[in-house]
């Protein structure tokens, strides 16, 4: 009788530890008084760009000896160096559900979804989708499936606030810096909203932070359909310049899906360089660096404007 027992409990006492590991909730985005932390190589900074001329036509027909990197005020040294980057992408879609986008939702979803159809390759490249409206929610966790992607675009329904700078520090943070080595990936984040923040914990200069420390590119597609210069749109252009992305602005919700094209085509031109600080400083400081093509005043290069340091 004792020995039915105890197989029984030992069963019960299974199945609710299976239960227990199966059943698994989305991590929320908490503001910690302890400062974030992103492990970063001392020894060398990353960096994606690209460069266009003045129509906005991709040049991809450079070489390393064609740039030049100025951090403070000292020339460095190009250690690698490869055009046309072919490093896996790691993507964060970050689209805006407040009720200040519901009457071209419709159109965000569709273009969204067949963004990533485009630009995902196969067990290569893998993305998250997160929601923000009141607060910022991971919808489907970083994975290389489009069509589970789409799946989730398709669930999404506006309404509430707009919490837009604690989804990019979480995506940021918690998903797309979390692959290793960092100069393996191509990160970048996509965002589709208005760029009016009114829900967030973190601070917007926070979350550009959080996207400096982790080797992420920002792109955003506005949804201001007002026809007039907003402060959300001067909030996207911040966060796309500052990081080396760019900012889009369609003039009618239809032109949606060229944006997203755009940004497709030029994840498929950008190059890549990296380099070894001199002097090599840890003093987790913002070490602002200056890169441009030697000598062609005509071509625009648009890459981060630095980095930080780590502190050791």
């Amino acid at each position: 009788m004792k020995r039915c027992v105890l197989l029984a409990l030992a069963g019960a006492l299974g199945a609710a530890l299976s239960y227990g590991q199966q059943k698994t909730a989305p991590p929320p985005v908490e503001q910690s008084d302890e400062p974030a932390r992103i492990s970063v190589d001392v020894t060398r900074v990353n960096m994606l760009f690209t460069v266009t001329d003045k129509k906005g036509r991709f040049v991809t027909d450079l070489a390393r000896e064609d740039f030049e990197v100025v951090e403070g005020k000292k020339a460095q040294t190009i250690a690698e160096f490869t055009a046309e980057s072919d490093l896996p992408l790691r993507l964060g879609i970050l689209i805006d559900t407040s009720n200040s986008v519901r009457d071209r939702f419709r159109f965000e979803q569709d273009a969204a979804a067949e963004f990533l159809r485009t630009v995902m390759r196969a067990h290569l490249d893998k993305a998250i989708l997160v929601r923000f409206d009141t607060r910022a929610e991971l919808v489907t966790d970083l994975i290389d499936d489009p069509h589970q992607l789409e799946a989730g675009i398709r669930s999404l329904r506006p309404g509430g606030g707009t919490a837009l700078y604690d989804a990019i520090f979480y995506a940021c943070r918690d998903k797309l810096a979390l692959d290793q080595p960092r100069t393996k990936f191509r990160r970048a984040i996509v965002i589709v909203s208005d760029g009016d923040d009114n829900q967030s914990d973190y601070t917007r200069d926070q979350a550009l932070e959080m996207a400096q420390k982790a080797d992420v590119v920002i792109y955003a597609i506005s949804t201001n359909s007002s026809g007039a210069a907003t402060d959300g749109d001067k909030v996207l252009k911040y966060l796309t310049s500052e990081t080396g992305g760019r900012a889009f602005f369609p003039f009618q919700v239809e032109d949606m899906a060229q944006s997203f094209e755009n940004i497709a085509n030029e994840l498929r031109h950008q190059y890549n360089l990296l380099y070894r600080p001199e002097p090599l400083l840890t003093d987790g400081q913002w070490h602002t660096v200056n890169l441009r093509v030697k000598g062609r005043k005509d071509l625009v290069v648009r890459a981060r404007a630095g980095y930080y340091a780590p502190k050791m």
